[in-house]
C-alpha cells in the first residue's frame, strides 16, 4: 500500500479501501502528539486481524504530518512492516 497519494480520494481508494479488503477491525490508536511549528508527530499503534490468516497485529507506528493553514499538506507513515507481513503469511 506504500506510495505517493496526492488527494484524500487517492488515500481512500489506494489505502483505506484496500485495508478493508484484507483486514478485519483495522484501527489506529493514537497515544501521543508532538508538535513543532507546522510539524505534528503522532505516536500510535495499529490493531487488526488478517482475513486470510486469522493472525492479529498490534504494531507501533509514527505518523508525521505537515499542517499549513489548518490543512494537512503532507503525511508520512513509519511502521514495522515486517510484523504486518508476518501476520499476512500462512
Amino acid at each position: 500500500l506504500a506510495g505517493t497519494y496526492r488527494t484524500p480520494e487517492g488515500v481512500t481508494s489506494n489505502v483505506m479501501e484496500q485495508l478493508g479488503k484484507e483486514w478485519d477491525g483495522w484501527a489506529a490508536h493514537d497515544d501521543t502528539y508532538v508538535t513543532d511549528g507546522e510539524n505534528v508527530v503522532v505516536l500510535a499503534r495499529y490493531t487488526a486481524t488478517n482475513k486470510a490468516t486469522g493472525k492479529p497485529i498490534d504494531v507501533r507506528v509514527a505518523h508525521h504530518f505537515v499542517v499549513r493553514g489548518g490543512l494537512i499538506v503532507r503525511f508520512e507513515q513509519f511502521v514495522d512492516t515486517a510484523l504486518v507481513r508476518d501476520a499476512m503469511n500462512h
